[in-house]
């Protein structure tokens, strides 16, 4: 899965892989705090066997490997444990362990992805890895528009996240479950998160700092209605939130956002309409995405920016 050549992890990239694809979703807002790219490498502060580590990480120059530079604490700092739970990181984010190619086979027979699927051939579906900062994201995105969701997640992470300066900069990690679940609603509308999404947060916040809810749960179902069901379970997630993340942090690959907004611009541009396909319509399309819907749907993002 990885090994250390030049005082750097290198791990990998199966095929195919377009760094260049990927890099330029992550780089779809100017106001994303959890990373920062400059020069084609992406700088990320992980939280990662009990610590915070600062890396750096970019692309062989024929895509055949992602190399990650361990920057703060140093390479040699690090332990064993660490160095493998920053490439298991890194493997999740770029969901380096799906096979690809039923999905592109299934997009060639298909008129409305075959277009997307070629433009954008090699791009992965960049994830969440952190079960907290998945429902967190999906919570804060609920009916409102991307812009401000990046701005309150913002506020978020930079009042109540962990951080490390390195030359000039601040590098921020999500808060942790116990911090959130630590606060008065009153903290987060002070955001201007609403009441109920200062609620929500704080409730899911607890579950996970008391136990009760986790990936490493979640993922043991092996049945996607059930882990669809466990999340619906939850206040304040409903079938877009609970799809969401299975579909950025739990990878099941069948998750399909129906009710997205941005789903069906993108089916909207790609079909040339003037009005969006109502979701009969998008159930009939997403007919002959069976087991590929997760995937889809991203490619079909894509097309937005």
């Amino acid at each position: 899965m990885w090994r250390e050549a030049e005082r750097m992890l290198i791990v990998p990239l199966p095929q195919p892989f377009r760094y260049a694809h990927n890099l330029d979703y992550l780089q779809r807002s100017t106001n994303e705090c959890l990373y920062h790219i400059q020069d084609g490498a992406i700088y990320k502060l992980l939280p990662v066997a009990g610590q915070n580590v600062l890396i750096a990480l970019e692309t062989a120059a024929d895509d055949t490997a992602l190399h990650i530079r361990l920057i703060e604490p140093s390479e040699g700092a690090q332990s064993a444990e660490t160095r493998a739970a920053i490439a298991h990181y890194v493997w999740a984010w770029f969901d380096l362990g799906t096979d690809l190619s039923p999905f592109y086979a299934m997009a060639a027979r298909d008129p409305i992805l075959e277009p997307v699927a070629d433009s954008f051939h090699g791009l992965r579906l960049m994830g969440i890895p952190d079960l907290f900062e998945a429902l967190s994201w999906g919570i804060i995105g609920q009916q409102i528009n991307l812009p401000f969701a990046y701005t309150l997640k913002r506020r978020l992470v930079e009042q109540f996240g962990t951080s490390l300066t390195w030359e000039g900069r601040t590098f921020w990690a999500f808060p942790t479950p116990e911090r959130i679940a630590a606060l008065a609603p009153e903290d987060l509308t002070a955001l201007q998160f609403t009441r109920s999404k200062a609620d929500y947060l704080i409730g899911v916040a607890a579950l996970m700092a008391d136990g009760a809810l986790s990936k490493e749960h979640l993922l043991s179902l092996r049945d996607y209605p059930q882990m669809e069901q466990t999340l619906l379970r939850i206040r304040g997630i409903g079938p877009w939130t609970a799809n969401y993340v299975l579909m950025r942090c739990l990878r099941w690959p069948s998750a399909f956002p129906l009710a997205d907004v941005g789903l069906h611009n993108a089916l909207k541009h790609v079909l040339q309409r003037s009005e969006k396909p109502t979701l009969p319509e998008i159930r009939r399309m997403a007919e002959g995405w069976a087991g590929w819907e997760a995937y889809a749907t991203f490619y079909l993002w894509r097309v937005l920016y």
